[in-house]
């Protein structure tokens, strides 16, 4: 018998029809977040309006509804200034800071706020896997662009990845 997939279904920006995405590739920290990371995302495709709506359905929703999401401009260069979840527009902000570089930030208003590491759609699944649990880590220390930087050094930079916290890429 084979495996159950889930779908998320959302509206693509100025569209009326309804399309079906997977439902995310998401690991988030359990509880209380001690680092600057609340988990991580690896999605499908770069289409972030595509992506997103599956992303935000995910969430739990007493944290709130997502209201913007900011996204580094070299992750997704044709990312939408707005994009369509069901029931709600999400405000698209794009930023050029080296600190946001591999990283989403969620904003649900004044409720909460979640801040995923963005793992490359091509990334191989074995090193993927191993970020998603790397970053929901709660006693996870690196950012997105120190964690991301660190798995692409390979085995080489696997000692010092282990010496700066990132138990769990092996």
């Amino acid at each position: 018998m084979g495996a159950i997939t889930r779908f998320a279904e959302g509206t693509s920006p100025g569209d009326a029809h309804t399309y079906r995405m997977p439902l995310p590739r998401l690991h988030l920290t359990p509880g209380a977040s001690h680092g600057p990371l609340d988990g991580a995302w690896w999605p499908r495709c770069e289409a972030l309006e595509l992506e997103l709506p599956a992303l935000v359905g995910s969430l739990d929703p007493a944290v709130g509804t997502v209201t913007r999401a900011t996204v580094d401009t070299s992750s997704w260069p044709g990312a939408p200034q707005r994009v369509t979840a069901p029931g709600h527009v999400i405000e698209v902000v794009r930023t050029d800071l080296a600190a946001e570089a591999h990283a989403i930030t969620l904003d649900c208003g004044t409720v909460g706020r979640w801040e995923l590491l963005v793992i490359p759609c091509d990334e191989p699944a074995g090193a993927a896997g191993r970020l998603l649990t790397a970053a929901a880590d709660p006693e996870n220390p690196l950012s997105a662009p120190r964690m991301l930087a660190l798995a692409e050094e390979g085995l080489d930079g696997e000692a010092r990845w282990e010496s700066e916290g990132g138990h769990g890429l092996r």
